[in-house]
This record gives structure tokens, C-alpha cells and sequence, in this order.
């Protein structure tokens, strides 16, 4: 199962990637799919997308797109990038948070076209692709580029 991480990591600084409208954009700790990041709600004591107002839900999804194609742009700069899966569960973390998942051709076939819960349990918590310093040069590149995002949504009408 995927080690969640809707509560702030202690490590905030190095995981953040923007503080947006709805909430905070940080990169995962597991980086067995390079790229992984969440969208952490910045409301206390939500757990469900229609806890909130609809003003709320439509910046929170809005936010969770915006952290989604900066997540894809980034990470399509590797020939075998395929999609992006979000998701919004919160079936063991009770409180709102949404995955973002860049998928890869390289992943291995029983688990490539299906829900990344079903990668085997090791790999949640391989070290070799646990968040580090070596993530350094993603986590800029998905920091920078989600400036660029939002900066662009902002200028879009009604963005």
C-alpha cells in the first residue's frame, strides 16, 4: 500500500513544491514513478471533496489539474512517460488530499494499465527510490514548472 502523506512531511521544505489556492503541492516520498506528487487540502478537518463549499471544490480540482500538467510536462521529457493518473481517495488518510501519477512504459506489464496500488509493496518503500537528494534536480524542475502553470492559468480568462 502507498505510504500516505496527507499530514505535512517533516521534511516540508525539501518536498514543497507551491503553496496554490486550495492547499500545498508537495513531490512524494516514494519516487518508484518518477514525479509523484500530492495535493495536500489547506482546509482542517476535510476529508471529502463535497465537505467543502463548491468554490472550494472547483479551486481544489482546479489546483490538482494545475499540479497535474505541471507533473506531466516534466516528466514527458522521458521518451517513455505514457499518461497521468490523478486520484482523490482518502480511503486510509481521512483527510483531502489528491495523488498525482505519472505513468511509464517501463513499469512492469500485470501492473502498467492499472491503479498504481497494485505495484507490489516493495516498491512503495524501496530505498533506492525513496525521496532524497537525488530527487534534487526533479523537484526543481516540477517546482519551476508549476510556477509556470499556474502563472499561465492565472492569466486565462476565468483562471
Amino acid at each position: 500500500m502507498p505510504a500516505h502523506q496527507s499530514d505535512i512531511p517533516a521534511d516540508e521544505d525539501f518536498q514543497l513544491l507551491a503553496h496554490l489556492e486550495s492547499g500545498r503541492a508537495i513531490i512524494g516520498e516514494a519516487q518508484f514513478l518518477p514525479g509523484y506528487s500530492l495535493l495536500l487540502s489547506g482546509v482542517p478537518g476535510v476529508d471529502r471533496l463535497t465537505d467543502l463549499p463548491r468554490s472550494a471544490r472547483v479551486a481544489f480540482l482546479a489546483d490538482m489539474e494545475a499540479v497535474g500538467e505541471a507533473v506531466e510536462r516534466v516528466c514527458q521529457r522521458d521518451s517513455d512517460f505514457r499518461r497521468i493518473n490523478l486520484e482523490i481517495q482518502g480511503n486510509l488518510t481521512p483527510k483531502l488530499h489528491a495523488h498525482i501519477w505519472p505513468r511509464y512504459e517501463w513499469e512492469p506489464a500485470a501492473v502498467r494499465f492499472h491503479q498504481v496500488a497494485r505495484h507490489p509493496k516493495e516498491r512503495w518503500h524501496d530505498p533506492a527510490t525513496r525521496l532524497g537528494p537525488q530527487h534534487t534536480p526533479l523537484r526543481d524542475a516540477l517546482r519551476a514548472e508549476l510556477a509556470i502553470v499556474v502563472k499561465q492559468n492565472q492569466s486565462m480568462p476565468n483562471g
